[in-house]
Formats: structure tokens, C-alpha cells, sequence
């Protein structure tokens, strides 16, 4: 059976130098199929000068039916592949909230925090993107998200804390 379609095939954050620093795909090709994705992605973006538009429709490893919609900021390339059916300035300012949103996390987002801290950015995606659809645009709704899962995850461990020094002072 075909999987269902989506509208996002794949989100790819590349740096410089053609590493994949976060690569989710939604249909779920093969791994080497993956990475001569990647490859070919940075390929045909690293080429690219700054001054032209932000897509390109149609690559040889996804078909004339997708686009590469991208944002290059620094040393990182945010890369998501979408039905040729989207529209390109949607797709760019969902890259700008899922880059503005890392920005807030992290306090001036760089390649390292994505590199140390993949799961809190993999957490910030998915307030953002599942199984191919967007779930939310608002900045203030994804942080809302994101800060009551990190106050949680404090207040648990704070108990765990307090009840393991609880038993040791029992013991």
C-alpha cells in the first residue's frame, strides 16, 4: 500500500559543509537513500548564490512533484521538502518560526546546540510539525509549548530528587 501523502517529505538542517545536523523524513526512505538525499540537497543549495529566490522545484531523488524550500542562516541551511502544491512564502516563514522558536530556547541558536541538545530541538519540531503537517505557526503558542514541557520535566526531577533523598535518609 502507498503511505499517505503529506505536505512536508522531509525537514533537513545541513551545515556548511554538507553535514545533516537534523534530518527528518516523513515517508521514510531507505538509509542510503536518505543520504544521497541529503547530499544531493546540499549539492544543489551550496551552489546557489544568496541573491536568488529561496526553492527550487523538482530534484532528481524526489520527482517533479516537490519543492527544496530553504533559508541558509550562517552556517546552516534549514531545508524542508514539500508537495509541489504548497505555497513557497508559507513554507519560508515556517522556517523563520522554527528558527526564531530555537533562537528563543537557546538564546542565539548556533550549530552546537543543535549538535548537544538534538532533543530538545527534535521537541521544538514536533510542537511545530507531525508526520508531515504543520500543527502550529505561533511563536508564542510553540514556546508556551515547549517552556511548560521543560517546567514539567524540572518539577519532576525535583521530586524524584526529594523522594530518593527521602529514602536514603530513612536507610
Amino acid at each position: 500500500p502507498t503511505p499517505p501523502k503529506t505536505m512536508i517529505e522531509a525537514i533537513l538542517i545541513i551545515n556548511n559543509y554538507g553535514q545533516a545536523r537534523l534530518a527528518r523524513f516523513y515517508q521514510k526512505p531507505a538509509f542510503l537513500k536518505q543520504k544521497k538525499i541529503i547530499q544531493e540537497c546540499f549539492q544543489l543549495l551550496s551552489k546557489r548564490s544568496d541573491r536568488v529566490c529561496n526553492f527550487l522545484e523538482g530534484s532528481s531523488s524526489w520527482g517533479k512533484h516537490i519543492k527544496l524550500i530553504y533559508r541558509h542562516y550562517a552556517t546552516l541551511y534549514f531545508v524542508f521538502v514539500v508537495d509541489a502544491s504548497e505555497s513557497e512564502l508559507g513554507v519560508l516563514d515556517l522556517i523563520q518560526v522554527f528558527v526564531e522558536a530555537l533562537d528563543k530556547c537557546f538564546e542565539n541558536v548556533c550549530e552546537l546546540d543543535l549538535i548537544f541538545y538534538a532533543d530538545k530541538v527534535n521537541y521544538i519540531l514536533d510542537e511545530i510539525v507531525m508526520g508531515g503537517m504543520v500543527l502550529e505557526t505561533s511563536l508564542k503558542q510553540i514556546l508556551h509549548a515547549v517552556n511548560g514541557n521543560l517546567q514539567a520535566k524540572k518539577t519532576t526531577r525535583g521530586r524524584a530528587r526529594q523522594s530518593k533523598a527521602h529514602v536514603i535518609k530513612r536507610s
